[in-house]
């Protein structure tokens, strides 16, 4: 019998105890008397319950200034926001982890049996993924959106082990696209992405059902990935401020404005076309940080997002209300 398993035991063992603690309001003990055990050991399958997905709790209230922020962020920018709270005095490495470990709890609801998930690689993305909660799917593939080797590394390390915990939490295929992130000539790009081998990606990446990215900036105290890593020489640099640029989606630059059209560097880069973006059903863009908020801004412009988690003051900031205080 499938129970006869020691993991299919625990998941088991687990379920009845989430559903006697969340559902009959039993305590723990009670709970640990049905099930001829300790309290520890109850406390224990409550967190491997909450942990692997088997429950989702979830917090309405409507006191809540988080609630208030994503109604004006739905009313302004026509997206669907999550505000995670938190005080203004900790640090951005500590904000984007909290971020990101709400974004890992979250993705689950999204992401389904049947589908093409798109991953873009990055600092945002690498502390989603370490946060994911187990959910089993079928038929579901996992793609690499971008490139990300350059002059120094080919990049397939840093970016498989972020597509791995995607699949293993999703118990997907995983796709990835091992070219670099930008192409020294445009016109290698060109003869690449005519090669069946890569044709065969980018038509994977074009079936897209969801999209999961964070913002790359110039401006973030957490550098991102592609301006600390090799990726962008002094010319680059040169070229992105002359063409008025604000930030980029995987690997992908665009203007505050939210124009993109004849940014030469876009011409070199290995990620999906905005346009193309843009058709996705569902775009998930986790963002944190003040210092990131005119990436989200021109993001926002160009229709790139349809669900935002963000932190609170960065929240604050784009619908211009005063941040919170320190609590």
């Amino acid at each position: 019998m499938a129970e006869s398993n020691p993991e299919n035991a625990k998941v088991v063992a687990a379920l009845r105890a989430a559903q006697m603690y969340y559902m009959q309001d039993l305590t723990m003990g009670a709970i640990a008397s049905e099930l001829s055990t300790s309290r520890s050991s109850v406390s224990r399958l409550l967190a491997f319950a909450r942990e692997t997905g088997l429950v989702d709790i979830q917090i309405r209230s409507p006191f809540d200034r988080g609630s208030r922020l994503e109604h004006a962020i739905h009313t302004t920018h026509r997206v669907v926001a999550h505000v995670v709270p938190m005080p203004q005095t900790i640090s951005d490495v500590d904000r984007l982890e909290r971020v990101a470990m709400t974004a890992g709890r979250q993705l689950g609801r999204y992401i389904d049996s049947n589908m093409v998930v798109g991953v873009a690689w990055g600092s945002t993305v690498g502390a989603i993924s370490r946060h994911l909660v187990r959910k089993l799917t079928h038929n579901s593939t996992i793609v690499q959106m971008n490139g990300a080797g350059n002059t120094q590394t080919t990049g397939i390390d840093y970016a498989s082990e972020i597509l791995h915990r995607f699949g293993e939490a999703f118990s997907a295929q995983v796709q990835q696209f091992p070219v670099p992130a930008f192409f020294d000539d445009p016109r290698t790009k060109d003869g690449l992405w005519r090669e069946r081998s890569t044709r065969r990606l980018l038509e994977i990446q074009a079936r897209m059902d969801v999209a999961v990215f964070g913002l790359g900036s110039p401006f973030a105290e957490v550098p991102s990935q592609v301006y600390i890593g090799g990726y962008l020489d002094a010319e680059d640099y040169r070229s992105l401020s002359a063409d008025g640029v604000v930030g980029d989606i995987a690997t992908v630059f665009y203007r505050g404005d939210g124009t993109f059209d004849a940014i030469e560097l876009n011409a070199r880069a290995s990620g999906p076309n905005l346009d193309r973006l843009r058709r996705v059903a569902r775009r998930i863009c986790v963002v944190s940080g003040v210092q990131k908020l005119p990436s989200l801004r021109g993001a926002l412009a160009a229709g790139l997002i349809t669900d935002l988690i963000l932190d609170e003051s960065l929240a604050s900031a784009l619908v211009g209300v005063a941040a919170p205080g320190p609590r």
